[in-house]
């Protein structure tokens, strides 16, 4: 499912791929995403403010597709209504993302909602992590309708 994830990002998102975005993993209950430093350096020889919110808010959105999915929603439409970026330190490496998929509490109130009346929200928190230490922490609100 992540490989078809990236895939669909790739395709109906292509400013993902030129910025070779891949979908990793899920662990402990985290969605790990990258990006090359490479294509996503600034003048300064950092991570691109740009790339770095684009990798933060995208996958977040990631997070929220993964899980209408699993509840047998093929088609959605999820956008972002509000989000809150802190940059906290430059990015000097390829850049990892964590994000924290939503609890299960989170999703039964999403199946729910979206039963009853077709649309919900999720709020999810992404970071970016440089040796363990936070360089941009997100935090997202996605409304989800089916």
């Amino acid at each position: 499912m992540l490989k078809e994830l990236e895939e669909k990002l790739h395709n109906d998102i292509p400013m993902t791929k030129y910025m070779q975005l891949e979908v990793e993993k899920i662990e402990d209950n985290s969605l790990i995403t990258k990006i090359p430093l490479e294509p996503n350096i600034n003048d300064k020889g950092t991570g691109f403010a740009g790339s770095l919110s684009t990798l933060v808010t995208i996958s977040a959105w990631s997070a929220c597709y993964l899980e209408t999915k699993k509840l047998g929603y093929e088609k959605s439409m999820i956008a972002i209504i509000k989000s809150d970026t802190s940059y906290k330190a430059p990015v000097t490496k390829d850049m990892f993302c964590k994000t924290i998929m939503p609890t299960q509490e989170q999703i039964k109130t999403l199946e729910k909602k979206l039963k009853e009346k077709g649309s919900a929200s999720l709020k999810v928190k992404s970071q970016i992590i440089e040796e363990e230490k936070v360089c941009v922490d997100f935090e997202g609100i996605y409304v989800i309708k089916v």
